[in-house]
């Protein structure tokens, strides 16, 4: 039987929680101040406690804190009716359950009593096996999928020279992460890492970011300053979303990958440098070349080598290993707890349709992370933030056909079910055969080995 304590000074509220609460199939113990409370809590070891933020002998928050240092799985919802900012925060940061006020809501005291019983159970299950951290490093590519073990190969034989490459992949999908690999791969890789984006800078301001400018040469400019090229000197230039160029500096671009030469803005020396170049795009540069407004000669220098990252549907058997990573990132860097998965939460990953991809997938790992109030990520908390998300995206660049959505899906079926065709067959509702002739029109191949 579940063990439920109230603690309130105010006999009409323990006793109205306490017959309601009962009904519901609570055990239910009461107590009226703090110091009786703890001598209950050391006790019973209660699943959930009801904790009252003002009692005759001191604040509940002190009680909060001391019940945590005796039981650290017990669920603490602390109740009050004073609505306070300050002491909201405080209950949260010293790790209550929940935070609600009087008067109590029958609904929602039942629906966050219940959340908190499904939370503790799932700390309980927790073993030092399943909460051992895994090796971490911020610039490894995770992945163990077959596409993903030929941009490995890549990666290899790039980093042993300085050719230009060009990577092309859906938004999310870590262009910036393989090239920082190539570079931190390379004989090269003490030297600098410089990034430029093309997208986020103003059309008036790109040359002068990318190649510098002299004192003078437009309004504003009050001192000389390097450009990108400059301040990669033996280095790495990493110039993303390429496709953004105007093709007047597309020219200037083109000149300085054929020659190394270049001058600032406003100047009149040549400059030299032997940084390497590695671009990437989200676009169809071969597209924007036949539309005239990319140019073939710099599109065929850049792409001396390509590589084209995969989006995540592509590759959901790789999702377990980055969520791993993504929860040891963020325990390490933002200071989020250790998390581990409610079971369902990985299946439930791989049917979402990631049109954010990778980047998308870390971002619900992280907000999932610091909303969970366990040691947790529960599957009904993860549910919520995947809709929402989905809901936020719709109309960026999500499938709109839909032989796109009806690809994306049967995908996602087939890799769940770890290409079983009969039980993938039966999911979708429809024969084996149907799904054959799908599998052969949109060229779907497993992910994994």
């Amino acid at each position: 039987m579940i063990k439920l304590l109230v603690v309130d000074d105010e006999h009409p509220i323990r006793e109205s929680i306490q017959m309601f609460m009962s009904e519901k199939g609570y055990t239910v113990y009461t107590a009226s101040t703090i110091e009786e409370s703890i001598a209950r809590f050391k006790n019973l070891t209660p699943e959930v406690v009801i904790l009252d933020i003002r009692l005759p002998d001191g604040s509940g928050l002190d009680a909060l804190t001391r019940m945590h240092a005796l039981y650290s799985f017990s669920k603490i919802i602390m109740i009050t009716a004073f609505q306070d900012m300050e002491t909201t925060i405080e209950a949260m940061k010293r790790g209550a359950y929940d935070y609600i006020h009087k008067p109590l809501d029958a609904d929602e005291l039942e629906k966050t009593v219940n959340d908190a019983i499904i939370s503790f159970y799932e700390d309980t299950k927790i073993t030092p096996k399943n909460m051992t951290r895994i090796a971490y490093n911020e610039s490894e590519i995770v992945g163990k999928s077959r596409v993903m073990k030929e941009i490995y190969k890549m990666i290899g034989m790039l980093c042993q020279n300085r050719v230009t490459a060009l990577i092309t992949g859906e938004t999310g999908t870590g262009k910036e992460l393989v090239a920082r690999r190539i570079h931190l791969s390379s004989p090269d890789c003490k030297r600098p890492f410089v990034t430029f984006d093309c997208s986020a800078v103003v059309d008036t301001l790109l040359e002068s970011e990318l190649f510098g400018h002299k004192k003078g040469a437009f309004t504003g400019a009050v001192n000389s300053r390097p450009g990108r090229i400059e301040l990669a000197g033996d280095g790495t230039l990493f110039i993303d979303e390429v496709g953004e160029l105007p093709l007047n500096l597309q020219g200037k671009l083109l000149g300085f990958l054929e020659r190394k030469e270049y001058m600032r803005v406003g100047g009149k020396s040549i400059l030299k440098s032997r940084c390497r170049i590695i671009a990437a795009t989200n676009r169809d540069l071969a597209k924007m070349v036949g539309a005239k407004t990319f140019r073939g000669d710099l599109y065929y220098r850049l792409k001396v080598v390509s590589i084209t990252l995969p989006p995540l549907r592509q590759r959901l058997s790789d999702i377990n290993n980055l969520v791993a990573h993504f929860i040891e990132k963020s325990a390490r860097e933002l200071g989020i707890k250790q998390m581990t998965l409610q079971d369902g939460c990985i299946e439930r990953l791989k049917h979402h349709p990631w049109t954010g991809n990778v980047r998308e997938l870390e971002n619900i790992i992280v907000a999932a992370s610091i909303r969970s109030r366990g040691n947790v990520i529960l599957l009904d908390a993860l549910e919520d933030l995947l809709s929402h998300h989905a809901v936020s995206i719709e109309g960026t660049n999500a499938p709109r056909s839909l032989s796109q959505v009806e690809k994306t899906h049967v995908f996602a079926i087939l890799e769940s079910v770890k290409w079983n065709k009969t039980h993938a067959a039966k999911i979708l509702k429809i024969s084996l055969p149907t799904l054959r002739k799908k599998i052969q029109t949109y060229h779907l191949t497993p992910s994994h080995e």
